[in-house]
């Protein structure tokens, strides 16, 4: 992967239940994703979207046409395949955590749909539209740590700064190759902030 992609501010916006989002997507499109303590779940109940979180494996094939996509606006957990470990993993796994360095996103085994080929045939990379929620590392870390006193999550048990901005950097990185491989993405701090979108050109996988 590249350095990071610059961002910009979407120019066209409508307003969904006073969320700002693309004017150019449909509510009903949307997957909302990021890290612990990004606001999922927050942002999906406003959306009065479905409330079950679902957990997809970028790793594993034909995971477009898993059934938890069907109902959508939802949200994901996205499972990703790490340099040195044989599964895919969350950031919030032990296998991802127990590690003396966060492991990198293995983005050789990221796998994609096939393109668009035939009238009747499925655009995969239109179907979906990825909503990475991606606050600051500090305000990830003073979110959790106020849930972990209601003991409401588990995944809060293990908590640093460090541990939110690897997180953190993990979806931002793997917000960028979706980007660059030609899906819908963009990415926001807070759900009350503008969406952007990266700045580099899209590329066919």
């Amino acid at each position: 992967m590249s350095a990071s992609a610059g961002s910009a501010v979407v120019a066209s916006l409508q307003y969904v239940k006073g969320v700002p989002f693309p004017g150019d997507i449909r509510c009903r499109q949307i997957l909302v994703t990021g890290p612990p303590g990004a606001g999922k779940s927050t942002l999906i109940m406003r959306l009065g979207g479905w409330s079950e979180e679902g957990y997809l494996d970028l790793g594993r094939k034909h995971w477009w046409r898993s059934e938890i996509l069907t109902v959508r606006p939802r949200e994901i957990h996205l499972g990703m395949p790490f340099i040195g470990l044989a599964n895919a993993a969350a950031v919030f796994d032990v296998e991802f955590l127990q590690n003396e360095s966060f492991p990198a996103v293995d983005f050789a085994r990221i796998i994609l749909p096939p393109r668009k080929r035939y009238f009747f045939s499925v655009d995969w990379y239109r179907r979906y539209v990825f909503e990475f929620l991606l606050p600051p590392a500090d305000l990830l870390l003073a979110r959790r740590r106020a849930r972990a006193q209601e003991s409401t999550h588990p995944v809060d048990r293990q908590i640093s700064l460090e541990i939110c901005a690897a997180q953190l950097e993990v979806f931002r990185r793997v917000a960028e190759f979706l980007h660059a491989r030609g899906f819908y993405v963009y990415h926001r701090e807070t759900m009350d902030c503008a969406p952007q979108r990266f700045l580099t050109a899209q590329s066919r996988p």
